[in-house]
This record gives C-alpha cells, sequence and structure tokens, in this order.
C-alpha cells in the first residue's frame, strides 16, 4: 500500500459524493485489501465509455492492491431497475439478460485487470432466497423510507402505478452488499439511493457499512459548454450519442475527436489514466486538437492496443485533416426497383443516416457528396448499374461505395 493520503486524493479524482471520507480512511489504514463492488446489470449487450467512467475507477482501486468484485446483476436486471423512471420499465425475460451477459465479461475485462477481477452474478444468492428470508429482508426497511426516493414518490403522488417488485429493487442491490461484505460501492450518482440501502443493510445484518463512492453520469458527445457548465444528454446508445467499448478503431478514434473543445478536460478527468498534474501540463502545452488526439489514442489503446491506435491515428489523419480517403471504406450493394434510387433514400441504405428524411435535410444543407462532388439538390438520384463514393458530414466525416443494381 502507498501513502493513504497520496491513495484516497488519487481515488476520489472526479469523483461526486462519498459516504463517508473518514470511514474510507479508517479501512484504508487497516492494510489490508478492501472489497470494493460495482454492479452491472446487462440489459443491453454492449458497453461504452458512460460505463467505462466506472470501470477505470476499479482499476484504480486495483491498481493500489484492492479486491475488485465485478457484479453482474443478472437477477436483478429481470426486474428492472426504476431508477429515474416515470413507468414501471418492461421486465426482461432470463434468456434476454442472459444473452446481454455473456459480453460484459469480456467488454470489461478491456479495462479490468482480468487476474485481479472477481466476477459474480447475483443470481447466486437472490435466486436460493426463501419466502421467509424474502419477508425477514423486507422487514429491514419501511414504506416511507423506500418512498423517499423522488421517482417512487412523484409516481406515487401523481397516482401513477409503483409496482410491489419495483420497491424491492433498491433492496435486492443492498443484499448483494451483505452478500459480498462489500467495504466499499462504486456506482453513479443515478444509484446513490440504491447505494446507500446496501449501506444500511449492512448495519442491520451487523456488518461494517461500506463506504458508498459515486460517480458522474457521462455526457455524451453532443455535449457542450453553455455559461460555463457541461449540458448534454448523457452518453447512451439509445441518444446515438456514445462510443462502444467494441467499436472498430477507427470509428473508436473519430468519435473521441468529435468531443467539444471545452469538454474534452471532463473525458480526460473521468477516463484518462494521466494523472491531474500530468493533464494540467498537456493543457498548458497543447491545443485542444492534440488533447483529443490524445485521448483518443488512449482510448482505442486500452480498448484495441497500440498498433491498432496507431493505424486508426493515421487512418483519422488522412480522411479528416488532409482532406483524404480512410484506408478502408464500407462497401455496400442496393437494389432498387426502379431505374434509379433517390439520394437521400441512398444515404439510408448505406448506414450514412438515420432515415430518406434525414438524408434529404443533410442534403440541403450541403452536407453530402457524391464522387467527390457537394451535392445540394435533393431530388438527385443514382442510375442503376453505378458505383458511387458517397460522403456524409463535414468534421464528422463517413463514407461509402455504394453499387446500385
Amino acid at each position: 500500500m502507498t501513502n493513504i493520503g497520496s491513495d484516497i486524493a488519487e481515488l476520489l479524482r472526479g469523483t461526486v459524493e462519498v459516504h463517508q471520507h473518514e470511514e474510507l480512511r479508517s479501512l484504508l489504514s487497516l492494510g489490508r485489501p478492501l472489497r470494493v463492488k460495482a454492479g452491472f446489470d446487462p440489459t443491453r449487450p454492449d458497453l461504452h465509455l458512460g460505463h467505462a467512467v466506472l470501470l477505470r475507477k476499479m482499476r484504480q482501486f486495483q491498481e493500489r492492491g484492492h479486491q475488485v468484485t465485478f457484479l453482474i446483476g443478472n437477477f436483478t436486471a429481470m426486474l428492472g431497475d426504476p431508477t429515474g423512471q416515470n413507468e414501471a420499465r418492461p421486465r426482461l425475460t432470463r434468456e434476454q439478460v442472459l444473452e446481454a451477459a455473456q459480453t460484459y465479461q469480456e467488454q470489461a475485462f478491456l479495462i479490468l485487470d482480468r487476474d485481479r477481477t472477481v466476477v459474480r452474478y447475483n443470481s447466486e444468492w437472490l435466486s436460493a432466497l426463501s419466502l421467509d428470508k424474502v419477508l425477514e429482508l423486507a422487514a429491514k426497511r419501511t414504506l416511507a423510507r423506500t418512498l423517499e426516493r423522488r421517482d417512487f414518490r412523484e409516481r406515487f403522488e401523481g397516482q401513477r402505478d409503483v409496482y410491489l417488485h419495483e420497491l424491492f429493487y433498491p433492496l435486492l442491490q443492498g443484499y448483494d452488499s451483505v452478500m459480498l461484505e462489500a467495504d466499499v460501492e462504486l456506482g453513479g450518482t443515478d444509484q446513490l439511493f440504491n447505494l446507500m440501502v446496501g449501506r444500511d443493510l449492512q448495519q442491520r445484518y451487523g456488518q461494517r457499512p461500506q463506504v458508498v463512492i459515486t460517480m458522474p453520469i457521462l455526457e455524451g458527445l453532443d455535449a457542450r459548454v453553455v455559461d460555463g457548465r457541461i449540458v448534454g444528454k448523457k452518453m447512451s446508445k439509445s441518444a446515438d450519442n456514445y462510443i462502444g467499448l467494441r467499436e472498430p478503431p477507427l470509428v473508436q478514434y473519430r468519435k473521441c475527436m468529435q468531443v467539444d473543445d471545452a469538454v474534452i478536460g471532463r473525458y480526460f478527468e473521468l477516463l484518462s489514466g494521466l494523472t491531474r498534474a500530468e493533464y494540467d501540463e498537456l493543457a498548458a502545452t497543447s491545443e485542444p486538437l492534440a488533447r483529443k488526439a490524445r485521448f483518443a489514442q488512449e482510448i482505442v489503446t486500452f480498448c484495441h492496443g497500440a498498433d491498432a491506435a496507431e493505424q486508426a491515428r493515421c487512418s483519422f489523419d488522412s480522411a479528416y485533416l488532409t482532406h483524404g480517403l480512410p484506408d478502408q471504406i464500407p462497401e455496400k450493394e442496393v437494389v432498387t426497383e426502379g431505374n434509379a434510387l433517390w439520394l437521400p433514400k441512398a444515404l439510408c441504405m448505406a448506414g450514412l443516416v438515420k432515415s430518406s428524411s434525414d438524408g434529404k435535410r443533410l442534403v440541403q444543407q450541403g452536407g453530402v457528396e457524391v464522387d467527390s462532388k457537394r451535392v445540394t439538390d435533393e431530388r438527385h438520384s443514382l442510375a442503376k448499374g453505378t458505383r458511387h463514393l458517397l460522403r456524409v458530414g463535414s468534421k464528422d466525416r463517413r463514407f461509402c461505395y455504394l453499387t446500385v443494381r
């Protein structure tokens, strides 16, 4: 173990809340590895940099000799976390959860040290709970305390349904901490209520309460600074503002370079291996573009390796900085019933836009090139039997060779 003061400073870097700071210092002074827990409900198969914020903090604990448990909430995922929900979540089937869970470990080990990570599934103990144990657990929490949660309270006061199984979610997540005898639990700020339930339950089961540390929710690629504050939706696949851990190296690199100049410091703080002093020096001696390139190189390296990161950098510089073409451009064939294919629809079929209406709008805005020539006529069509190089965007340039059959 290293100096406790420096340990605490680095472990709490980028965090939002600590319950309680002095308890963390006391635990670190015990001179033994701490049991650090973080849970992930496998509701979707892919992890992104928003998840990586928590994984990076787990890795920091590992690097200081502590034992990290990567808890896959395959049982709680079937209930559905009600956090922040205005209505009850649709319940997932066991098959859906298991399918998503299969990829979680593989992706988590892009960041976590495999040899120093304990992987557990909470179905190990939650599936085995008998009814009398469930009632014993329920008896340790009052309805009044549970309704202190804002989302529950607002739905209850607004006469919207709150289902009984939703009330069990915080209890079951808290029971995970009891079963793992966690010293520290990490989670996002949106999980604070659930994490504190775990702290309370441990005391009721005669254990030392865990220290709760919350991490900020990472904003997505569309985040901007307004009046000195970072504003924007959280990173998510549904908002299409994410960087996936399994995305190809060039895609990851390109998306990192899309981060707003004023926001890249936050990405460094939450995801980079640089210390605060190292980043301060970087910020003082480099332009935003260079800082983003440094961040992109780091992200691609830990996801795909140094060679892939260097290749992605070269491809990006060629395609986006010198206005050349990427080394690899997707090739697609599409079939049209008529003699020609409407360009906005072609862009959609090529996967360059989400819909024909998005394609039409992009053409009107001058953001589309066909064979290196800008096209602004929304009526433009591609003749049957021809092959074209399509390009959309300016800063975020994407390409596709499209053959119309």
